[in-house]
């Protein structure tokens, strides 16, 4: 009987085995079963394979928990990157690709009374170039077809060409016909940048009130700064997605903000009465060697401004061309020694305090001595027998001194500052100069006599005319006014407050002045040169010494004041020359710019002559 030979064993060496071919049966002859009896035999080797250390079981859970890690670490990082930062990290996905442009803001107009413009805002082109598009050997040939249209050297333009910037300026504010000229040129590289231009459609005409605007579209001086908030209006905004090139993409949306016009401001200044003074005193400035001159034009009643004018001027459509000191507004920043015209203000306080009248009978000596200073007229003369009338015609300096003395100094100062003298005109003006008159407490021994008839105060040339329209409106300072109204973008015109109303002196006090300067301008006064036929013109000129380098008087600053018709005075034009170097007299050089100026007002404001004889009141006696 065959017996099965038992499993096989595992040795005491764990990498030993045996097997069923390790053990070979054994017939002992007695014919039992065969004994078994184990060979030995050299184990076979394992088999071969890489060594990884450590249990199967910790392998696997290492591997778990390194790969839990490393979920755990993207799945935190993805939290991070959408939930925390998520909003902040589009943002500025989004930010790369889209840009922001600003959209400029029409700037408001500015018109005269009349809505004729006097500075606008009109469409242009500010010609670019992307200097990587153009090839070395096009350069010459793009410059100069960009200097065959613009101007210029075509050397400058060359050296806007070159180079590696992908945006550069080669000009601005062209016009689109201009624009349209290089385009027909197709030009390499020459591309355009829409923007508007300031224009000024009369040119110098009023330049000095209006002012310009910078370079940076910003207003530099007269209105245009002045009003540089109301102006300007409020700049809009657009954002767009830019593709590679910074081009925006046509198929993508586009947000933003309106931009809101500018206000527009109408101006009481007369463009055409402007211009005749303007001219007027331009030819004057010639002739008499002067240094300038001015022209101030207004309506008594009502403060407003109609020609607010000065030579030398500019150009607003060039200010880089203009000479600086002729960019600013000389009738309000310029300020002088009145002189005689100053004597109005003397009367009125004499007559309003009850101490004279246009009959008192003065006499007035050759010379005057006060406090060691002696006194002297503009021309030497004998004893004089002059009314209060005739020390007025005459511009008599020691009469009016005379006069004077019945008030004395305190109350004399009250009135000048009643005037406005030393004061704002109430016109907010940039660059206006107050003038002054010193207290009383600080006068000299001599300051009495000379602030009397004219000298040591100053005045700009809006204050002096401002006094001649307190005396032609009845004794009542109405503050001048340059502004008529604004007109907002929606369309809604709102009127300028009127000119502040003060009362000076008494309507009698008034008109009695009023009559006596009309004597000024008869046959027996100082401008019969400024009377104008068919109107009563009352007026008075001044000649004054003009203060020069280091205190010291050096030449003179000749003027001629009036209003017309002198019995309902509608029109006041003040005239100015600095500084005249062929002649002196305020009557001969500045009473025919009056004249000019006048005449064509009343013509222009169709105001009709009254047709009723001065009165005529006594000059001597």
């Amino acid at each position: 009987m065959t017996t099965l030979a038992p499993p096989p064993r595992r040795s005491a060496r764990s990498d030993e085995r045996y097997t069923d071919d390790d053990y070979r049966y054994v017939d002992d002859g007695h014919g039992d079963a065969p004994r078994v009896t184990r060979t030995r035999r050299a184990p076979r080797p394992a088999q071969t394979r890489l060594f990884i250390p450590g249990h199967a079981g910790r392998r696997i859970r290492a591997w778990q928990m390194l790969s839990l890690v490393l979920l755990v670490v993207v799945a935190g990082r993805v939290v991070q990157l959408q939930v925390i930062q998520g909003p902040e990290l589009a943002a500025k996905a989004l930010k790369a690709v889209m840009t922001t442009k600003e959209l400029p803001a029409q700037r408001g107009s500015i018109v005269d009374r009349n809505a004729v413009p006097l500075a606008t805002t009109v469409a242009a082109v500010n010609v670019t170039a992307d200097q990587t598009l153009i090839p070395r050997g096009k350069v010459k040939s793009v410059a100069r077809g960009l200097a065959s249209v613009l101007g210029g050297d075509p050397r400058a333009y060359e050296q806007r060409l070159v180079g590696d910037r992908r945006f550069v300026y080669v000009e601005k504010g062209i016009s689109p016909a201009t624009w349209q000229k290089l385009l027909d040129l197709q030009l390499v590289g020459i591309f355009s940048e829409s923007t508007t231009k300031r224009t000024y459609p009369a040119g110098p005409v009023a330049a000095n009130v209006i002012g310009f605007v910078r370079g940076d579209g910003k207003g530099g001086g007269g209105l245009e700064y002045g009003l540089q908030d109301q102006l300007a209006g409020t700049p809009g905004s657009t954002v767009f997605q830019r593709g590679a090139k910074g081009i925006a993409i046509p198929t993508t949306t586009s947000t933003g903000t309106d931009p809101i016009a500018g206000t527009n401001v109408t101006l009481t200044i007369d463009r055409d009465v402007q211009w005749v003074a303007q001219n007027a005193i331009a030819e004057r400035v010639k002739f008499a060697h002067a240094d300038s001159g001015t022209v101030v034009v207004m309506n008594p009643k009502t403060g407003q401004i109609y020609a607010l004018a000065t030579v030398p001027t500019f150009d607003p459509n060039k200010p880089a061309e203009a000479v600086q000191a002729d960019t600013g507004n000389r009738a309000l920043s310029q300020v002088f020694e009145p002189g005689s015209t100053s004597k109005i203000m003397t009367m009125a306080a004499v007559i309003e305090e009850g101490k004279a009248n246009p009959l008192t009978k003065i006499t007035v000596p050759p010379t005057l001595s006060r406090h060691g200073k002696v006194f002297h007229d503009h021309d030497k003369h004998g004893t004089l027998h002059l009314t209060l009338n005739g020390v007025l015609a005459k511009s008599s300096n020691i009469g009016t001194i005379l006069a004077a003395e019945r008030i004395g100094g305190p109350t004399l100062y009250r009135y000048l500052k009643k005037f406005g003298i030393g004061s704002s005109t109430g016109l907010q003006f940039p660059g206006e100069s107050r003038g002054y008159v010193p207290d009383p407490a600080h006068w000299s021994n001599t300051s009495f006599g000379t602030i009397a008839f004219g000298q040591g105060l100053s005045v700009n040339a809006v204050q002096a005319a401002s006094v001649y329209a307190t005396i032609a409106n009845d004794g009542v300072k109405v503050s001048p006014t340059l502004i008529a109204g604004l007109t907002s973008a929606d369309g809604q015109f709102h009127a300028a407050a009127a000119g502040k109303a003060e009362r000076v002196v008494s309507v009698s006090t008034a008109r009695t002045v009023r009559s006596m300067l009309e004597s000024v301008v008869s046959a027996e006064g100082t401008a019969p040169m400024a009377a104008i036929a068919g109107y009563r013109v009352a007026g008075k000129t001044g000649t004054a010494n003009r203060a020069g380098v280091g205190g010291h008087y050096q030449g003179y600053t000749s003027s001629f004041i009036g209003f017309a018709p002198a019995d309902n005075p509608s029109v006041v034009v003040a005239v100015i020359l600095d500084n005249p170097r062929n002649g002196h007299y305020g009557g001969v050089l500045a009473g025919p710019v009056f004249k000019q100026v006048m005449t064509y007002s009343l013509e222009h404001f169709r105001i009709p002559p009254t047709g009723v004889t001065r009165p005529d009141i006594p000059v001597t006696w």
